[in-house]
């Protein structure tokens, strides 16, 4: 499982004073930016290579809210990899509590926007045991 520090900043929150809902989702992107990253893959290679990544579906709970300054964690763990595919569980703390869980599922695409199967050097790396448990 991947860790990732974020603080929450005046401009993540709404009129109400909490974590408006769609900055969950860039909390969550980051995650998987940095674990894709502390995996040893370099996403700009990829692209330059003609592969990235989008999200094809994405299912979110928000159970708590989080407010200005608060410091989270966000969790980042693979669930799944296919072919062309990677389904992640992310969720997004604060000390013990949860406060948002998403199952994430990430197509691989080629320059054109078509599905292709992911990188043989990711596949490889997603097919053993990464070790990775950063704070």
């Amino acid at each position: 499982m991947h860790r990732l520090t974020v603080r929450v900043y005046y401009e993540d929150t709404d009129l109400a004073g909490i974590v408006y809902y769609a900055n969950y989702l860039k909390f969550i992107e980051r995650g998987r930016s940095e674990w894709l990253r502390a995996l040893g893959v370099d996403q700009a290679a990829l692209k330059a290579a003609g592969r990235v990544f989008a999200v094809r579906r994405i299912e979110a709970d928000y159970l708590r809210p989080a407010r200005f300054d608060d410091l989270l964690t966000v969790e980042t763990m693979l669930a799944q990899a296919t072919a062309a595919r990677i389904v992640m569980h992310q969720a997004v703390r604060r000390g013990e509590a949860v406060l948002f869980t998403a199952r994430v599922t990430l197509a691989c695409l080629d320059a054109a926007g078509r599905p292709v199967r992911l990188p043989a050097s990711l596949a490889g790396l997603l097919e053993t045991p990464s070790g990775i448990d950063e704070k």
